[in-house]
């Protein structure tokens, strides 16, 4: 048997240290949904899947609701769960063969119930050739799409080694981050909000070479706050999913991607198109099954000689007594004050115009006013765009996906 490339590289893990070749293997069914009480044991799972030829999904434990347990059974999946030494395995009721080397990856389910989109270590694997030697920060939930991208890259690619982050040492992860060396972490914008407003200082003493953002949209202010925090470092954001795959990588420092890219034909890139306000993508890294061209259901605005990714269509437009507002732009507009350190803006229910804009925001100024954040969306917004609700919160609000959860 022939061991991936990084075999022997490093992966860090709570208190263990090791490495993909020293992992122990789990004793899990050819064709198997598994959910794992944390990283160690889902990088065990990677591990007995690229050594063997499997069918596998693997997930966080707080994924596994029963509904979409049942769902995977009846797809021919044995459910297993897995924590350390304990393993409980529910067989399918309709087992089969497993189809060889086919990862299975579940969608957020913000839609409804979650997806699953298939894939292979390959389709996942989008970096290769020569990278630098890194030690790779990886904070994203077991499965995420995101979290593969990570793993891969280790799986691959020699001298990319990986520090977890679990869900009980979120908090400190800048500490471990020092600690272990780590020169390169991804993260969402909402991540980096947070852990710069929370742990700014600790975080300038960490060396890293490179910053990912992606998951969320990236907008300049987000990427200004990182090369103001790691200057030294490269700073890249991605438009990645479960569905496209690796689409866009953006490493010029400024938000958005060149308008020049959109209806270009390049051998192994994917095609973008607008079509309204929409972003389309034909990705040669999407899953299987996953139409051509994919329609992202993201909202795109062409700035100049840049497009940028403001939101989802479903949910960036709040219809104000018949006036449309974005909430991206009063988003924007939040985020511009200098005592703003994390916005999000949604639409709520009020008599007479049915809705109104209203904002939850977190202060990098205590002194910063209810009254003075209207004022200031007043001198850059139409008034019925002015948000007529605040709610202050006392930190940036953060789900297990690194997304904000408001």
């Amino acid at each position: 048997m022939t061991l991936p490339a990084g075999a022997a590289n490093r992966i860090v893990s709570g208190d263990t240290t090791t490495t993909w070749q020293d992992l122990a293997l789990v004793d899990l069914p050819g064709a198997a949904a598994v959910f794992v009480a944390d990283d160690l044991d889902a990088a065990r799972v990677v591990w007995t899947h690229a050594t063997g030829s499997r069918e596998t999904l693997v997930a966080a434990a707080s994924r596994a609701e029963p509904g979409l347990v049942d769902s995977l059974l009846d797809a021919g999946l044995a459910v297993v769960h897995l924590a350390g030494d304990d393993i409980e395995v529910t067989a399918s009721p309709t087992p089969r063969p497993p189809e060889a080397d086919r990862v299975w990856l579940l969608t957020s389910g913000t839609t409804g119930r979650p997806k699953r989109v298939g894939h292979t270590l390959a389709s996942l694997t989008t970096v290769g050739g020569q990278q630098p030697p890194r030690t790779w920060l990886c904070p994203y939930t077991p499965g995420a799409y995101a979290w593969w991208q990570v793993v891969t890259l280790s799986l691959n690619l020699p001298g990319q080694d990986i520090v977890f982050v679990s869900p009980q040492d979120f908090e400190r992860w800048p500490e471990l981050a020092r600690r272990h060396g780590v020169t390169a972490a991804s993260g969402t914008p909402t991540f980096w909000r947070q852990a710069l407003l929370r742990s700014g200082e600790t975080l300038r003493e960490v060396g890293l070479q490179q910053v990912t953002l992606g998951g969320e949209p990236v907008d300049q202010g987000v990427l200004d706050l990182v090369h103001e925090a790691f200057p030294a470092a490269r700073v890249s954001w991605i438009y990645a999913s479960s569905e496209a795959g690796a689409a866009i990588a953006v490493h010029d420092g400024r938000a958005g991607f060149p308008a020049a890219w959109l209806d270009r034909d390049a051998p192994g890139r994917p095609r973008l198109r607008v079509d309204g306000d929409e972003l389309l993508i034909a990705s040669p890294h999407r899953g299987a099954g996953i139409d051509a061209e994919l329609h992202t259901g993201d909202r795109v605005q062409i700035v100049d000689d840049r497009v940028l990714i403001t939101g989802r269509l479903a949910t960036d437009e709040i219809n104000v007594g018949g006036s449309k507002v974005s909430a991206a732009q009063v988003r924007e507009v939040l985020l511009s004050h200098p005592g703003v350190a994390w916005a999000a803006v949604k639409g709520r229910r009020a008599p007479l115009v049915g809705t109104v804009v209203a904002a939850d925001v977190v202060l990098s100024d205590p002194s910063v006013t209810e009254a003075g954040l209207a004022q200031w969306c007043a001198a850059r917004l139409a008034e019925y765009a002015v948000p007529r609700r605040f709610r202050m919160l006392d930190s940036v609000p953060i789900s297990e996906s690194l997304k904000s959860d408001v």
